[in-house]
Formats: C-alpha cells, structure tokens, sequence
C-alpha cells in the first residue's frame, strides 16, 4: 500500500479501485467516518481512483485530527 505524502501542508494519498463502484462505497465509508470525527477531507475521485486531501481548514496545516482521520481511511482499505 503506498504511503501518505505531505504535499503543500496536507496530507495526500491515491486510492486505486476495481471499477467506479468499489470507489464510491469506498468514499461513503470514509464519508460515515468523517462524520463520526466531525473532520471532512477533500475527495477527488476519478473513475476507479480516489485521493484525499487532509489538513484542518482553520488552523491550515495537518494536525492531530487528520492523522487520526488517516489512520482510520487506511484501516477502511485493508
């Protein structure tokens, strides 16, 4: 599995899926996550792939919080 990146104060990573429909229950699981945490990533989605972007808008850099959500979109994906 590759690894996040820090790309310009956020956290990144590519997901890669079967076909559009894994991407999508995928991103609905991350989705139900986030609410849970009260911490919402930007997703981009193109097809089978899906990205995520990771930092906490108000304070603009990576904190506690998106480690936390990371860690949790990681566990999804196993």
């Amino acid at each position: 599995m590759k690894s996040w990146k820090t790309e310009n104060n956020k956290l990144v990573k590519e997901f890669v899926f079967k076909d559009f429909n894994e991407a999508v229950s995928f991103i609905n699981k991350v989705a139900k996550e986030s609410e849970i945490l009260n911490h919402h990533p930007t997703i981009i989605n193109t097809y089978n792939k899906v990205s995520f972007e990771l930092w906490t808008h108000s304070e603009n850099k990576v904190t506690a919080l998106d480690h936390e959500l990371k860690n949790r979109i990681d566990a999804l994906f196993k």
